[in-house]
């Protein structure tokens, strides 16, 4: 019997990093994910913050070794022919759990098979296994293109880069240190009205805290295909999470959040699947000190969700970040009280 082939891909992704309420940094990471049956195989584990070995960062050398591991030209790293498809995006430490396979050929075709979390070097099946992940059985020529066009770059993920425009520069600094910190290339310059627009090219997202020349600045930026954020929050991380946001060019069924609103007493939020998200509310207080609280923490499902706000919590001039591991929304509160 022939076997049932599922198709095989990769894509860029990207796993979003954060500026932390306790000033530590949340990396980001750039990699390629695996597309199975047209799908991203990341989404199929619904509540895991992982990046694949194909990360974007990687030395030629070592990138080479991972994908001529996933052609099984190198031995398997694990007992029981199993290969890392997913690990920690902060350490890749084995010690952090990390999803696992067992990859074998079939002719000229490969098996993915038996998935499981694994964090020491024998697996339990029966306890960690994704059950109803795969077996997935792929084409071998198909399968080997996509991971040899790796090798010769046109799969590679871009890596972000953003220009950070104004006279401000104690605050643009601070924001610059910020991005660079959860591995965010950035640049500052107090006015871009001279910069050629092939050099604006190089940026995925721009951001001004400057109140003047914007109309010329959306003009120059659209011309580009950079996405300017020009209304940004006075508040560092929030400012982080709109430059994420506009760095993020994934179509709409690639990403697990799609929208997010929110009035002192809800927020709404569109989830596309399974997934967790984290909720967090930063409020400006009359002596301009930022106040930070996570409102949410949970795996939602897919869909609208509205979720009750506490309007002590967002009074004043507030936003909302909403995250998962793979995309960040970020919103002001609309009509939220002037009293502190």
């Amino acid at each position: 019997m022939s076997p049932v082939y599922a198709t095989f891909g990769l894509e860029p992704a990207t796993r979003v990093g954060a500026v932390l309420a306790d000033g530590g940094h949340q990396v980001h990471r750039d990699f390629v994910d695996f597309v199975v049956d047209g799908s991203p195989l990341l989404f199929r584990l619904a509540d895991l913050d992982a990046v694949s070995p194909l990360a974007s960062d990687l030395p030629p050398a070592v990138l080479d070794a991972q994908v001529r591991a996933l052609l099984l030209e190198d031995e398997p790293p694990l007992p029981g022919g199993r290969f890392v498809l997913y690990g920690c995006p902060e350490c890749a430490d084995l010690g952090c759990g990390a999803v696992t396979v067992v990859i074998e050929r079939d002719g000229d075709d490969y098996r993915w098979r038996d998935f499981a979390w694994q964090t020491g070097e024998h697996v339990d099946l029966d306890r960690d296994g994704y059950h109803g992940t795969g077996p997935f059985h792929f084409h071998g020529p198909a399968y080997r293109a996509a991971l040899t066009a790796l090798l010769d770059g046109t799969a590679a993920a871009p890596s972000p880069r953003v220009l950070l425009i104004g006279p401000r520069v104690g605050l643009l600094a601070k924001l610059a240190a910020a991005l660079r910190g959860i591995g965010i290339g950035a640049d500052i310059t107090p006015d871009a009205d001279d910069v050629p627009t092939e050099e604006l090219k190089q940026y995925g997202a721009a951001s001004t805290v400057s109140q003047t020349r914007r109309d010329a600045l959306r003009e120059a930026f659209a011309r580009s295909g950079t996405v300017l954020v020009d209304a940004p929050a006075p508040v560092v991380p929030v400012l982080v999470a709109q430059l994420q946001q506009a760095l993020d060019r994934a179509p709409a069924a690639r990403r697990r959040l799609t929208a997010l609103t929110a009035t002192p007493y809800a927020a709404e939020i569109d989830v596309t699947t399974p997934g967790r998200v984290q909720l967090t509310a930063y409020r400006v207080d009359r002596l301009r000190r930022t106040q930070v609280r996570t409102v949410l923490d949970a795996v939602l499902g897919p869909g609208h969700h509205r979720l009750p706000l506490d309007p002590r919590t967002v009074r004043g001039e507030a936003y909302l970040v909403a995250r998962t591991s793979g995309g960040v929304l970020v919103a002001a509160v609309r009509g939220a009280s002037a009293r502190d």
